[in-house]
């Protein structure tokens, strides 16, 4: 298999590269960011967003019809390694860009693109997602959340909960059950809700890292229009599932740890072990080497995934892999660097005597969520057990 890329590719990657370069803010490269408030953040970052879009480079895989430049897979591949690279992140409302937008060019009628679409790209409608409940979060299709028809509406009733950004979204695509009497998978339908409608309340989270950036969200008597429902009443379930798909495959580049590893290395290299610059202990070497290796096994799994897609192929069991052991890397570079910090790892942000403002240690407790989100990975290690692997079902 021949793993390089084309001359145009290798064009591609140059400019690229030269925007980067040109365009980040100092305040943005390795993980800077993460010194400052979730809301303080959360501005950088759609400032950042806004200046990725007007470059062309959000969503820059989407058909240039809804914005895009309707790039191909490596070169959209080629953009995740050079965000990398730079060690800086992608835009906001990723919920919107890799989620819902591309599910509804697959579901949604010409009405409900031509409508949504367009402002996705730009963030001028940000997107949340409302699936798991607190009692539905890895059984996903036992949510509780209910909607009934009356007129031209479903009225919505129920909550949702670890809600990303719900309190910065605008809209919010929503799983309800509209009947309670079918199984479970089945009586399930997919909802656009606007997040300013009367009756919803949204709650934040706080996090163990001190963020809130989960949420809990409440609907009571939430009217939505007929015309905001995704797909066929009672079969939302498929809907979700695409999103699904492209969520995993979206969580499992988000938690690349390519962006984490050089900075592992610049940390190891400026702390003493018995008088010597750990980098150069020889544990400390060897953990770093499998760190690499893991790394780069992800990563060919990802040209595999590359490969089904270039194939005209839907997402594949490639996603759910990626994001198990990308996450799970993430949290052991994360956990390591602790180790490494020794009694400095315990020490706040702005302590005189912390070590890069103490985001290794924000860094360790916001890991943890990864392996959590787009379905545990406990799930998705039953989900490659049962239907790659073919073994039998846990009892």
């Amino acid at each position: 298999m021949d793993f390089s890329y084309t001359s145009e590719e290798e064009q591609f990657r140059h400019e690229v590269r030269s925007w980067l370069e040109a365009n980040v803010p100092t305040d943005l490269r390795a993980g800077r960011d993460d010194d400052l408030s979730v809301d303080e953040r959360w501005e950088r970052r759609k400032d950042w967003h806004k200046t990725l879009h007007a470059g062309g480079w959000i969503g820059l895989w989407w058909p240039q019809e809804y914005g895009g430049r309707g790039a191909s897979v490596s070169e959209q591949a080629i953009f995740n390694e050079e965000l990398a690279r730079a060690q800086v992140p992608g835009g906001i409302n990723m919920s919107g860009v890799t989620m819902l937008g591309p599910t509804l060019m697959h579901w949604g009628t010409e009405e409900q693109k031509q409508r949504f679409l367009p402002t996705i790209l730009p963030a001028e409608d940000l997107w949340c997602q409302g699936y798991s409940e607190p009692g539905s979060g890895s059984d996903l299709a036992s949510l509780q959340t209910r909607a009934v028809e009356d007129g031209d509406h479903f009225v919505v009733n129920g909550q949702k909960v670890w809600t990303s950004w719900a309190q910065h979204s605008d809209w919010c695509f929503l799983l309800v059950r509209t009947d309670p009497d079918a199984p479970k998978h089945n009586g399930i339908s997919y909802l656009l809700v606007d997040m300013r409608s009367p009756g919803i309340t949204v709650r934040p989270l706080v996090q163990m890292n001190g963020d809130a950036e989960f949420n809990e969200v409440f609907f009571e008597d939430v009217r939505v229009p007929k015309e905001n429902l995704v797909g066929e009443k009672n079969r939302g379930w498929m809907v979700a599932i695409t999103t699904l798909m492209f969520e995993r495959v979206a969580t499992s580049s988000y938690y690349r740890v390519e962006t984490l590893l050089p900075q592992l290395h610049d940390l190891a290299h400026r702390l003493e072990r018995d008088g010597k610059p750990a980098g150069e202990n020889a544990a400390v070497r060897q953990q770093l080497a499998q760190f690499a290796i893991e790394a780069a096994a992800i990563k060919y799994n990802e040209l595999r995934r590359l490969t089904r897609q270039i194939k005209g192929q839907p997402p594949g069991p490639e996603g759910s892999f990626a994001k198990i052991t990308s996450t799970e890397l993430n949290l052991r570079v994360a956990n390591f660097a602790m180790e490494l910090l020794g009694p400095y790892s315990t020490l706040a942000k702005d302590s005189p005597f912390a070590i890069d403002q103490a985001r290794w240690s924000y860094r360790a407790l916001s890991a943890r969520s990864g392996t959590i989100a787009a379905g545990t990975n406990e799930i998705l290690r039953g989900v490659i057990g049962e239907r790659v692997l073919k073994l039998p079902k846990s009892r």
